[in-house]
């Protein structure tokens, strides 16, 4: 028998001995099927027990099914009277890692709407390696990010969920030979330097993404640097080297710059929101809820023809839908 018990866990295999049907309670939990079916395998493995029996027609409980369900019930009650005795007064600290991001900032104003009654405080840790040991130390609660750029002795103590493939782009100086393009091809990089974050602690999964997708590409990621801190400060280098910035598709362009998406292949970034395990905050659970949402809303999650992700990052992505 298991030392622990994941409460969501609990909740999962609750809300389908409820409905007796997985789509039903996958709406309800405001979560993909396949993730509430893999979560309801896992608390069968923990437990070393058959919970339901499926068909293709209905979903039942077995005798063990029946023989849990009334103490799932009890623990998700007294973990609801211990928050509400503590009135979850603490604010959720949210790491967008850049002001000028938009995914993460489109999922926390959604949670903000969803959750009136708690307190999302927005944090700017940079990158995600950054954010993690915050998180594992418990003086942030949630970020988001490229999770399989992770060093696997972090990702273990970390949990994720994905929220979006965003597309690349390439920032140029404005006058730069790709500037005049609508799109730039990946091919036109070939014999560019390009800034990808190299040397900087906070963000070696990005500059990870960057080697992944110039290999074979003849495009060079620019070596380390001191790290220029503020948009002044960043405009300034870059004016000074005029390599292009890799960053993505929605990212604010600086003074005397352009902002061009990356195609032929369209490459992409792959997010996921990612929260200490075993973290537990209504305020997370509605940043949850609405990053699944938008997934769905915008099709975050879907794959353009000749979308380009790495192989490693597209099998964790797909293990968590």
């Amino acid at each position: 028998m298991p030392g622990h018990l994941d409460p969501r866990l609990l909740r999962a295999f609750v809300t389908v001995a409820e409905e007796l049907h997985f789509t039903r309670a996958a709406v309800r939990l405001h979560t993909a099927q396949q993730a509430l079916s893999r979560d309801v395998r896992r608390l069968e493995r923990e437990l070393g027990a058959e919970l339901f029996v499926r068909t293709t027609r209905q979903v039942t409980l077995t005798p063990d099914g029946e023989r849990l369900l009334p103490y799932a019930r009890r623990v998700l009650q007294a973990q609801e009277e211990l928050l509400a005795a503590f009135d979850q007064a603490r604010p959720l600290l949210v790491d967008l890692n850049s002001p000028g991001l938009v995914t993460p900032r489109r999922v926390l104003h959604r949670a903000r709407e969803l959750a009136p009654g708690y307190e999302l405080m927005a944090r700017y840790e940079s990158g995600l390696t950054g954010a993690a040991g915050e998180l594992l130390a418990g003086r942030l609660d949630a970020s988001f990010g490229r999770f399989a750029g992770l060093d696997p002795a972090l990702r273990s103590g970390l949990d994720h969920q994905p929220v979006r493939y965003e597309p690349m782009a390439v920032v140029l100086p404005e006058d730069h030979r790709l500037a005049a393009l609508a799109e730039v091809p990946l091919a036109e990089l070939a014999g560019e330097t390009v800034y990808a974050g190299a040397g900087n602690p906070r963000t070696p999964e990005w500059t990870g993404l960057a080697r992944l997708l110039f290999d074979g590409r003849d495009i060079e990621i620019a070596p380390p640097a001191p790290l220029a801190v503020g948009e002044e400060e960043f405009q300034r280098v870059m004016a000074r080297t005029r390599n292009p910035v890799l960053a993505v598709v929605g990212f604010p362009a600086l003074p005397a710059t352009v902002s061009r998406p990356l195609v032929d292949p369209v490459p992409l970034s792959p997010v996921s929101l990612v929260w200490r395990k075993g973290l537990t905050h209504p305020a997370l659970d509605a940043l949850r809820r609405a990053a699944a949402l938008l997934a769905v809303e915008e099709g975050w999650l879907g794959r353009p023809a000749g979308g380009w992700v790495p192989a490693t990052d597209d099998v964790l992505m797909m293990s968590h839908r």
